[in-house]
């Protein structure tokens, strides 16, 4: 007897798609953006108390302020510098997915405080958002290459050609007052989180045998 081979196929989840997907990633970046801004107001309101939550390097006890330092600025004209790039990269970033772009956000923020916390000079502290925002950048620049997705290569392509220029000049040392450690470790965390958090490709299920 000769059976019919039956059409095998996969239950795929796909999650938000299109429009849905742009709102998601929007609400979240809007909702991050005034964060930092609330948390600055606050820093500002009380003569700049959240200040010492900033990384001082070798310190054990500041490692935790690793997490907090990211959302924190010196002045709001620090936090200006930061917002406009952090909103755009963050939301084309979080269209690959929320969950996803969660997942590299922790691993940008914690890798790059942990390498601000053993290189930086002593006596130094560091905050702000610019380590993430280095991170997207590597991340987007990267993630197409790594995904091998046409689309994710262009925008890569283009994030490179708009800030391309200010990233070379943050990792520059010759910058008074700036870490271009935390840039550096922030650009690196972000390429090795597009290999982190690559897409798989879901395996394809075997055929039933004929009969």
């Amino acid at each position: 007897m000769t059976r019919t081979p039956r059409t095998v196929t996969t239950g795929e989840v796909t999650g938000w798609r299109g429009v849905s997907r742009a709102k998601a990633a929007a609400w979240l970046m809007a909702g991050w953006v005034a964060l930092l801004w609330a948390l600055e107001v606050v820093d500002t309101a009380t003569g700049h108390a959240l200040d010492a939550y900033g990384v001082s390097p070798r310190d054990p006890a500041e490692l935790r302020d690793i997490v907090p330092s990211a959302f924190l600025h010196y002045g709001f004209d620090h936090l200006m510098a930061n917002t406009v790039p952090l909103a755009v990269m963050g939301f084309l970033a979080a269209l690959g997915g929320i969950r996803r772009f969660l997942g590299v956000a922790a691993l940008i923020i914690v890798a790059d405080g942990l390498g601000v916390w053993l290189v930086s000079p002593a006596y130094s502290v560091t905050a702000g958002a610019s380590g993430l925002v280095f991170g997207l950048f590597g991340y987007l620049l990267a993630r197409g290459f790594v995904d091998r997705s046409a689309p994710d290569i262009v925008v890569g392509l283009v994030i490179g050609a708009v800030w391309g220029g200010s990233i070379w000049l943050g990792i520059s040392p010759n910058q008074s007052g700036v870490s271009w450690q935390g840039h550096l470790f922030g650009l690196v965390a972000g390429v090795l989180a597009a290999f982190v958090f690559r897409r798989r490709t879901p395996r394809k299920p075997a055929l039933p045998p004929y009969a």
